[in-house]
């Protein structure tokens, strides 16, 4: 079975931009797209309060609207919508289960955004069996090209590189896959990033030699290198870059991302739908704060 680039769709600009986003996934994976409308999402979206129009029309006419501009901007795309009912995590949490990855739109960046990003976005990625992407609003295709300098269009330039968070600790095989197979499909530089804490008393130094810090900051290269190497290995066309680095992981990959197309992140969290969603505080803080699309 043929899995599809899925959209979760509801009608705000972010779902739109995570709508043209997932279009052009789509092409460079050769797979059809899928746009998911839920009808309980109406607290969430756009919907009119008055007016001729109700808000079951309105919630059929945001897929389909949402598909008619894409054919006319994306002819070769295989593009179709499903319009079902019940509470948007779980229906998109359905649809994602038949899907290559799924696409969701989220806040722009702003003192709010933690808040905009809200439950639905969060509860998806917390029990989603595959992939979330989360795109900004405003995002496009330009975004995912390198600036040019000499004055050439965007979409002539090379795409921007793919950055993958690695936790050394338990590195995830399909989190790791993913970011190399998005890299291979972009031809984009894969930059890897690993970030660290070193124990408390190091910043103490007492009795600490003073060479300490560098020995553990090439201990944990080298432990990069030979988690990498297999890949590395499998995917021998790709530029890895390593980047290994003491402090807060979340905030190396925030400046990471803001030269990059994409950032690939794992989640730690159970599957139980009882309580809030947790997905972990580094991919947390990476959705809330990051400028590029996250893969989680």
């Amino acid at each position: 079975m043929t899995r599809p680039v899925t959209v979760g769709l509801d009608g705000s600009p972010a779902s739109l931009a995570a709508a043209d986003w997932g279009a052009r996934e789509a092409l460079r994976r050769e797979l059809p797209l899928c746009l998911v409308h839920a009808w309980e999402w109406q607290p969430y979206t756009n919907a009119p309060l008055a007016g001729t129009e109700g808000p079951r029309q309105w919630s059929e006419r945001v897929p389909r609207e949402a598909a008619a501009d894409l054919r006319n901007r994306y002819p070769d795309l295989d593009i179709t919508t499903d319009h079902r009912t019940g509470p948007p995590p779980e229906v998109l949490c359905d649809a994602a289960r038949e899907a290559e990855l799924l696409a969701m739109g989220s806040a722009r960046i702003g003192t709010l955004a933690g808040f905009l990003l809200g439950s639905v976005g969060l509860s998806t990625a917390a029990h989603s069996e595959r992939p979330v992407v989360f795109v900004r609003a405003g995002t496009t295709a330009d975004d995912e090209h390198r600036p040019a300098t000499d004055g050439r269009p965007p979409a002539a330039m090379a795409y921007r590189p793919v950055v993958l968070g690695l936790d050394l600790s338990r590195p995830c095989a399909e989190v790791i896959r993913f970011a190399f197979d998005t890299a291979a499909l972009r031809a984009a530089p894969l930059r890897v990033v690993h970030g660290w804490h070193p124990p408390a008393y190091i910043a103490y130094g007492a009795g600490v030699r003073p060479t300490l810090r560098a020995d553990m900051a090439a201990e944990q290269t080298e432990t990069m290198r030979t988690a990498l190497r297999p890949w590395r290995e499998r995917y021998p066309g790709i530029d890895v870059i390593e980047q290994s680095a003491s402090g807060p992981p979340a905030r190396h990959l925030v400046a990471a991302g803001a030269e990059a197309g994409l950032v690939v992140i794992g989640r730690r969290t159970g599957r139980s739908w009882v309580g809030p969603p947790r997905i972990g505080h580094v991919a947390h803080a990476v959705l809330h704060h990051c400028p590029a699309p996250v893969a989680v």
